[in-house]
């Protein structure tokens, strides 16, 4: 049993999975950046900067001090956003004890290499075993301790199983895998699905046109798993399906979000300039495009976003354009 573990990153991602440890008894320090003010952040134990108005479990430790957070910890979470998560291990990765198991909620992809989170990670350790955490978590619902489920996976069963245990509660039940490379990939590509959905919302296109764009979505994120060397099963469970129906639709996502302002017209340094998260779906789009391209897979929606997102197209030509696509059968041979 873990008695004591670290997450990295103070985000409402992270704050939440330091709750979730700790009302399983473990005593957390939550790991803030340098440059974060964690007085100010965490001033009546709580995190106003992310989380503001949960109350703090009192065995949650805010703090900027790495070796203080990875002193005597039996497990690490990490909760960096994907695009600043290469620079924090370069910082992190040598005063991580080895053999300690490390967490990763962690959902994206690197722009400029397309490489998962737990690649990233595994760069800058020794050896550590590392599971992979996803499914449909919107963190503040999480916070509010509703049900929800997800999903843990690891090339180490004992590490899934760690972990399954570390965060499994009344209300929060979670599954193991061994398909790691599916589980990252679903949590990466839904974020670009997610976007489409919201430009959707924001045109007002209804609710049958975002159904179907959730589901041809689904087919083709699947598609791209499977060439890389997912499992099939992966994208229709909790990482995949699941994840990617709650980011579609719920007005707390912030990829889904975002889309919807695209659709009203709002441009992405805008969006971006204004949203004081980090909305994956936007660097993602560019990853997953590359990846696509590099291994032959045909991706209508992800091009479309990005030509939106990138190359200034309309988002009502965009859609215009992926209804006049040659007719197809839906179950090819």
């Amino acid at each position: 049993m873990v008695e004591q573990a670290a997450v990295i990153g103070i985000g409402a991602m992270g704050t939440v999975t330091a709750q979730i440890l700790a009302g399983n008894g473990i005593r957390v320090a939550l790991l803030a950046r340098a440059s974060e003010p964690v007085q100010e952040f965490f001033a009546g134990h709580e995190n106003r900067r992310y989380l503001a108005g949960i109350p703090l479990s009192e065995r949650i430790t805010p703090t900027n001090d790495p070796a203080l957070a990875f002193e005597r910890s039996g497990l690490i979470i990490s909760a960096i956003p994907c695009q600043y998560l290469r620079g924090e291990w370069q910082r992190h990765g040598p005063a991580v004890p080895p053999g300690v198991p490390i967490g990763s909620v962690t959902k994206g992809l690197e722009i400029s290499t397309g490489a998962r989170p737990s690649q990233i990670i595994a760069e800058h350790v020794r050896g550590n075993p590392i599971g992979v955490l996803s499914g449909p978590n919107i963190a503040s619902e999480l916070a509010r301790c509703l049900p929800a489920t997800a999903v843990v996976a690891s090339q180490t069963p004992a590490v899934a199983e760690l972990l399954q245990h570390a965060l499994s509660t009344a209300w929060f039940r979670v599954y193991t895998s061994r398909d790691v490379l599916g589980v990252e990939l679903a949590g990466a590509l839904k974020n670009v699905i997610a976007l489409a959905a919201g430009i959707l919302d924001g045109l007002r296109a209804g609710d049958n046109a975002k159904a179907a764009l959730v589901t041809r979505g689904l087919v083709e994120i699947t598609r791209l798993g499977v060439a890389l060397g997912a499992r099939p099963e992966t994208f229709g469970g909790l990482a995949g399906v699941g994840d990617l129906i709650t980011t579609s639709v719920s007005p707390h996502g912030r990829n889904r979000t975002a889309g919807e302002r695209v659709g009203q017209g709002a441009t992405v340094a805008q969006i971006v300039r204004e949203t004081p998260a980090i909305i994956e779906g936007i660097p993602t789009t560019r990853a997953v495009l590359m990846l696509a391209e590099r291994h032959g897979v045909e991706m209508p929606i992800t091009r479309a976003v990005y030509e939106v997102l990138f190359e200034g197209k309309p988002p009502l030509v965009a859609i215009t354009e992926l209804m006049r696509r040659p007719p197809k059968a839906e179950d090819p041979p």
